[in-house]
Order: structure tokens, then C-alpha cells, then sequence
């Protein structure tokens, strides 16, 4: 009976979900939590410069790490404070081409991210897909505070739930 009750409470909030045409999910991501003021370090096959508007470009097998966050693309275009990139201090990262973060257990995967570095906030659109062991989380977007470890998922969202079997 208890199974049966799991998979119908399971269905039903698959019903309602499929039906609406824009929803907005919070989950919480303990694994996506992380201190934004560490260093970040960045390692691609390819660098361009911009000297006229301060940022670098980064591409082919982009991987950018911070901590124990991993941020990878195929092209990340990093932006720095005001005053270009003398002072050294990155304000903001736009990832793009196939971009997988991680942190831990939790993964999520996009078309692209954007970074801002002083708020913590990670931004990522285009087919959002998340996964947290089993379980898989889609939206059409998906905003992470890591200072908190708090997602919102926002747009189609949808999800695989994996019910427990047992007596």
C-alpha cells in the first residue's frame, strides 16, 4: 500500500507539473555551496586578450577552477573589474559551448553560464539539466547562490524522481 500510495503522490505532481507552461522550483544544492572569494584559475587550449574592453577569452577545453568547483565549456570569456585587467580581479565569467559545473556530488549541465564573482551568483540557461545522485532536475534556467548553496529553477522545469522500493 505504501508503494502504490509513493507512486501515485509521484504521478500526480508529474501531472500537474507537465501542465504548467512556465514553473519555478527551489532546491536546495549543499554540494554547489562554496566560497566565491578564492582564486580562480583558468586552463585552455587557446587565450586572446582584449586590451580595448579588459577581458580575456579563453577556448577549446576550457576549465575553470575554484576551490573545489569546477566550471568547464568550450569558450569562457572572462570580464574584469573596472580598470581592465591590471588589477587582476575577474568580475565576471560567460561560459558558453557545452558547460558543466560540479561541485561534489552535483552536477549541472547548460548551454551557458554566466559567473558573477562578487554577488556568488551562477546563472546558467539552455537546457539546464542537474543531477543529484539519482534523482535529475531540468529547467530552462537555473540560478545558484553559492554562498548559501540555494537553486532556483525557473522556465519548463521537470524532474525524474526515483521512488523506494521496499516492504
Amino acid at each position: 500500500m505504501k508503494i502504490v500510495l509513493q507512486n501515485i503522490l509521484v504521478c500526480l505532481s508529474l501531472i500537474v507539473m507537465s501542465n504548467a507552461a512556465h514553473a519555478q522550483a527551489q532546491v536546495a544544492f549543499g554540494g554547489l555551496q562554496h566560497d566565491a572569494s578564492l582564486p580562480v584559475e583558468v586552463t585552455a587550449d587557446q587565450l586572446e586578450v582584449n586590451q580595448a574592453d579588459g577581458s580575456a577569452t579563453f577556448t577549446g577545453n576550457v576549465v575553470v577552477g575554484q576551490g573545489t568547483m569546477r566550471l568547464s565549456a568550450g569558450q569562457v570569456r572572462v570580464e574584469y573589474k573596472s580598470g581592465g585587467n591590471a588589477t587582476g580581479e575577474v568580475s565576471r565569467l560567460h561560459a558558453q559551448h557545452d558547460v558543466v559545473l560540479s561541485n561534489g556530488a552535483e552536477a549541472a549541465e547548460a548551454a551557458q553560464a554566466v559567473y558573477s564573482i562578487g554577488s556568488g551568483q551562477i546563472v546558467m540557461q539552455g537546457g539546464v539539466i542537474l543531477t543529484q545522485g539519482k534523482n535529475a532536475l531540468g529547467a530552462d534556467q537555473m540560478t545558484v547562490d553559492l554562498g548559501t548553496g540555494q537553486a532556483e529553477l525557473s522556465g519548463r522545469v521537470h524532474t525524474i524522481l526515483q521512488t523506494v522500493s521496499g516492504n
